[in-house]
């Protein structure tokens, strides 16, 4: 039975989480559309690629900025946030279970809650506490993740108007086990993924704190100290990395996910029902026909927004989190 105290600071774990995972979902939504088209495209995704293969024209999407303009163009600027409910009911959920478990696994291990002497704890229980945390977050909120990709990658005219379509979709044509479609290697992501992303921000962080303790005469006063902007290129940093990373990765998933998909023939082929057995045949599906850069459609708007979205992220849930500890207490 968990102490009044400890259950006191999982709730604002929660909810501190759950509201840094929204604001930074709704922020970077427009980056997140662009790089979902990308993946689900088959055909190549430069006009670079597109001229080495004399394939000139058959691609929708040949650039961020072209496919920007196009999304805009073609389905205003509403476009930029298709799929956003899910995506909010996705994300609010997996930020809440994430920081929380993270919180507990990194309070076990320093045998403390307190801040000061888990922020000291090595690198790689950081790195194993996020994945573990990325992990079980995932599997509770996988579902309005395959909701939201659907949504975002269908383009006009939609297939799919809203979420109650899609889920009666995917349970007629695969089941209660279709809301899952895509979780091996979601799970196989989101280990090294989550565990980047916590770990090179929690040793981002040490360093700030290193830094500022050195520039300082009293460090005492100050070790422990690390402002918000600070902590904003911490969270970039650390974002940026884990996204550059496990991308291709998350190509694979993408790909699992919107399988059997139909859409406007102006999006180009799509990806065939069980066009793909398992991971393994997946990667070596896609090196095939699409090459290395095939693993790696997206990557730009993928790093463009896992700066900021990670940045948002920690940085909001560390003024939640001191907001609510301050209040509460």
């Amino acid at each position: 039975m968990e102490e009044p105290g400890e259950l006191k600071q999982a709730v604002i774990n929660a909810t501190a989480g759950a509201a840094s995972g929204a604001v930074s979902r709704t922020v970077t939504s427009p980056l997140d559309v662009i790089k979902i088209r990308f993946q689900v495209q088959l055909e190549p995704t430069s006009s670079w690629a597109l001229l080495r293969k004399e394939l000139h024209g058959t691609s929708k999407y040949t650039g961020m900025f072209q496919a920007a303009k196009d999304i805009f163009k073609e389905e205003g600027l509403p476009g930029f946030w298709r799929g956003n409910v899910p995506a909010l009911l996705m994300v609010m959920p997996y930020t809440a279970i994430q920081f929380t478990v993270l919180h507990k696994l990194k309070t076990f291990a320093a045998g403390s809650s307190k801040a000061e002497d888990r922020i000291h704890l090595s690198p790689y229980l950081s790195y194993v506490s996020g994945a573990a945390a990325g992990s079980a977050a995932t599997v509770g909120s996988y579902p309005f993740d395959l909701v939201r990709t659907i949504l975002a990658s269908q383009g006009e005219p939609k297939v799919h108007p809203n979420m109650r379509s899609v889920f009666a979709y995917i349970i007629k044509d695969r089941g209660f086990r279709g809301l899952y479609a895509g979780l091996s290697p979601t799970l196989v992501e989101i280990i090294p993924y989550a565990g980047l992303q916590f770990g090179t921000y929690d040793t981002f962080k040490r360093w700030c704190m290193a830094w500022n303790s050195s520039k300082s005469s009293d460090a005492d006063k100050v070790n422990d100290y690390i402002s918000s902007f600070q902590l904003f290129v911490c969270g970039l940093a650390a974002g940026t990395c884990a996204k550059a990373v496990c991308h291709p990765l998350d190509v694979v998933k993408k790909r699992f996910q919107i399988q059997g998909l139909q859409r406007h023939p102006r999006y180009g082929a799509v990806v065939e029902c069980r066009a793909y057995t398992n991971i393994v045949d997946a990667f070596y599906r896609i090196l095939q026909k699409e090459g290395w850069a095939g693993l790696y459609k997206g990557i730009i708007p993928s790093v463009v927004k896992a700066a900021p979205a990670g940045a948002v992220t920690f940085l909001t849930y560390e003024f939640f989190l001191e907001w609510l500890e301050s209040s509460l207490n």
